[in-house]
């Protein structure tokens, strides 16, 4: 039996535990469409346990050993169910249709470890209601029943997505089918496909896996309805709009949005960079999106999966070029830019130490010697050649102008 003043307060902290669970449980929002019935059954079974856990925690009585256990356990099962049913809210909508049978087996699992949890608790033994027991006794009947059970998934969303995720990237896409997968997935706005190819990131980097070809053609086949959809609807996002002769703007639905180059397109957000800026992996992304991931706590480049060396970011004046030069010979107004006075993320991310090092280098530049002159000149081009942000580091010791004499005589 657990008694004492010390073992109320471990149980009350239990208890307060299980009850935060439950409650974080209630307050994730809606399910994607390939999980919705079970995992809606799931999280309103759960939050039929927290009148037993207030019970409990308002109770004076001793709580036998082998309930405290059987409740810890329970925690554990909680929290691998929080997971499991925030992932159906926030996951990506086309992994969780394509990959539906891997998810159910999750979502198996942890409803046996729930079931069996509440199996071991002696509610005979607790000072609780009645109509509670009677309550968790039918939660606990109810996961019993549900053992193994799962409703028919829907075959026409699984087999539409199946025949785009089989096609090559070339290959022309049936409009019904994108139409029916845009509709059925809801991914019919830019906020909606921004956040699944956000969670598509998202769930390569919490794998730690190599994105490889599953997360590619994924990727690509949210491509193809993303391009739909704004083929269908040209002003979604910052549309496309041309001038008539009178000079009135026209907002013709056949004038066809000229297909934006992948090489333009942020891997994360799949839209048209407006602030290209490189990481130290090499990779460009849009400003705004790659300082989202960041500030998330993630240390990996989204689309290598590479840990980044640092959290530099250096504008990619040619490729903003380019997009300019592309938007100008399609029609196309080119994207609006932020404020140029940027936070001080994109100066160089070097240590002192290595400062120190760069300045003798430069101090060597001017050396009357040579000698001395080849061998500084040449250190700083290896440096510079290693990434992005060596250069920045360089130009921002004033290496410039020391260098213009030796590479001129």
């Amino acid at each position: 039996m657990i008694s004492g003043f010390g073992m109320e307060e471990e149980k009350g902290a239990l208890v307060q535990s299980l009850i935060d669970a439950v409650n974080q449980i209630a307050s994730i929002g809606d399910y994607s469409c390939a999980v919705k019935k079970e995992y809606c059954n799931l999280a309103r079974r759960l939050k039929m346990l927290t009148s037993m856990f207030e019970e409990i925690r308002e109770s004076k009585e001793q709580i036998p050993e082998e309930t405290v256990k059987a409740l810890a356990s329970l925690k554990e099962a909680l929290v691998s169910a929080k997971e499991l049913l925030r992932f159906g809210s926030e996951g990506s909508k086309i992994y969780l249709v394509l990959e539906r049978e891997q998810i159910m087996h999750k979502f198996h699992e942890v409803t046996a470890r729930l079931e069996q949890a509440l199996s071991r608790i002696s509610y005979e033994n607790l000072d609780i209601l009645d109509e509670v027991k009677e309550q968790v006794e039918l939660v606990l009947a109810q996961f019993r029943r549900a053992k193994g059970r799962v409703d028919a998934p829907d075959v026409e969303l699984y087999d539409d997505l199946l025949s785009l995720y089989n096609k090559s990237n070339d290959a022309a896409a049936d409009p019904d089918i994108l139409r029916r997968l845009a509709e059925k997935l809801q991914l019919v706005g830019i906020a909606e496909l921004t956040q699944e190819s956000l969670a598509l990131h998202e769930m390569v980097s919490l794998s730690g896996g190599d994105p490889g070809a599953i997360f590619e053609k994924m990727s690509n086949l949210l491509k193809k309805i993303k391009d739909f959809v704004q083929t269908e609807n040209p002003n979604l996002d910052a549309p496309a709009r041309e001038k008539n002769g009178s000079g009135q703007t026209t907002t013709d639905r056949n004038h066809k949005t000229p297909v934006i180059p992948d090489d333009f397109r942020c891997p994360i957000s799949l839209e048209l960079m407006k602030d290209p800026v490189i990481v130290s992996t090499g990779q460009t992304y849009e400003r705004s999106c790659i300082e989202k991931w960041l500030e998330q706590g993630h240390g990996t480049c989204p689309k290598t999966q590479q840990t980044l060396s640092n959290t530099t970011l250096t504008s990619n004046y040619a490729l903003r070029s380019l997009i300019d030069q592309w938007c100008e010979a399609n029609g196309i107004e080119p994207p609006k830019r932020p404020s140029s006075s940027r936070p001080s993320k994109t100066t160089s991310a070097f240590s002192p130490a290595e400062r120190a090092k760069i300045e003798i280098l430069l101090h060597k530049l001017t050396s009357s010697n040579p000698e001395d002159q080849r061998m500084a000149a040449g250190e700083i081009r290896l440096i510079s050649k290693r990434n992005a942000d060596n250069r920045v580091a360089i130009a921002e010791a004033g290496a410039i102008p020391p260098c213009e004499p030796p590479f001129n005589t």
